[in-house]
């Protein structure tokens, strides 16, 4: 399968005013375009600390780590 740039995941930002979405930024989206709107909290801070939690605690806490914790 042939994978072509149109056919990438593009995350645009954008607010709503008088109940409509409109984009930050331009973009040429064709007519039909399929999208996924994700709300964001008013604080942003708190969600991208939540929504990064797993990372991090893939990175961090983990049993392959254990052994430098034997070395201190």
């Amino acid at each position: 399968m042939t994978v072509h740039k149109t056919d990438m995941l593009k995350t645009l930002w954008a607010t709503v005013r008088q109940g409509k979405i409109e984009l930050l930024e331009p973009a040429e989206l064709p007519e039909g375009t399929r999208m996924l709107v994700t709300l964001l909290p008013d604080d942003e801070t708190e969600f991208w600390l939540q929504a990064s939690q797993t990372s991090v605690d893939a990175v961090w806490n983990n049993a392959e780590d254990d052994v430098y914790a034997q070395l201190l």
